[in-house]
């Protein structure tokens, strides 16, 4: 039997809640922190949340497949495949600023049917799902319109986090938009799926940086892909061009190329 996509967002939401639940617990606490073999930083939070996420899935689905960013992949060849990034933007996470966000995303035979991006401390919460309108705080919600690069307002993480030969197509990009704005992480997405942000464009993103995305800025009328115009599966690069309007992806998808 077949379940749609939309018929998984309670139990969505269910993982959203006992994530923030926690990572509201340590906010602005004073916690130790450890470095990965990537040299990225993690703390309890984002560990105690993502096993707290892992056990609901194991224990409601166990069929299913997760790829957790902490604790890595537990069949993930399955037809459905819970992606987890319990703090995605664990740095803003650390020094205390609210602009991080808990990912959530299901995809089903390698495509991102469902997304969360859930800001647990200011209650912010965007739901996007494969064939809806994304909602924010349960209102739809819509990207704006912007008909040139010249107008728009685009966003990244952090310059750093390009290559050599990614940073010189990012920076074509940039000198050509209008405004931009660095950091953020998952929260840029949600803005930009809210009308606030025109472009977000990011590389060496990992598949639990990405998969919760596609839906949320789908669902707003948004454009994502990758850096040659793909569609994003879970076998994409982590190389994202997104804007809410097709004309700018459209030049920034030629600047890149």
């Amino acid at each position: 039997m077949t379940t749609a996509p939309e018929e998984f967002i309670p139990f969505a939401e269910q993982l959203a809640n006992i994530s923030g639940e926690i990572i509201r617990r340590y906010f602005r606490q004073q916690i130790a922190l450890k470095e990965k073999a990537d040299f990225s930083p993690v703390t309890i939070a984002d560990e105690e949340a993502e096993k707290n996420m892992r056990a609901l899935i194991h224990n409601t689905f166990p069929t299913h497949g997760i790829l957790g960013e902490e604790f890595g992949a537990h069949n993930d060849n399955a037809e459905y495949v819970w992606v987890l990034d319990p703090i995605d933007g664990t740095q803003s996470f650390m020094i205390g600023r609210p602009i991080f966000g808990t990912l959530i995303g299901l995809v089903k035979n390698g495509v991102p049917i469902l997304g969360i991006i859930d800001q647990p401390i200011l209650g912010e919460r965007w739901i996007g799902v494969q064939g809806f309108a994304t909602n924010f705080n349960y209102e739809p919600i819509r990207a704006r319109s912007c008909d040139s690069l010249k107008k728009a307002t685009l966003c990244t993480t952090s310059p750093y986090l390009f290559n050599e030969k990614d940073r010189v197509c990012f920076e074509r990009v940039l000198k050509a938009a209008q405004y931009a704005s660095f950091g953020g992480d998952c929260y840029s997405y949600g803005l930009l799926a809210n009308g606030l942000v025109d472009a977000v464009i990011e590389t060496g993103l990992k598949i639990h940086d990405f998969c919760a995305l596609v839906p949320v800025i789908k669902g707003s009328g948004g454009i994502v892909t990758d850096w040659e115009g793909k569609e994003i599966t879970t076998q994409s690069d982590g190389r994202l061009i997104v804007a809410g309007d097709a004309r700018v992806h459209a030049q920034i998808l030629k600047l890149v190329n």
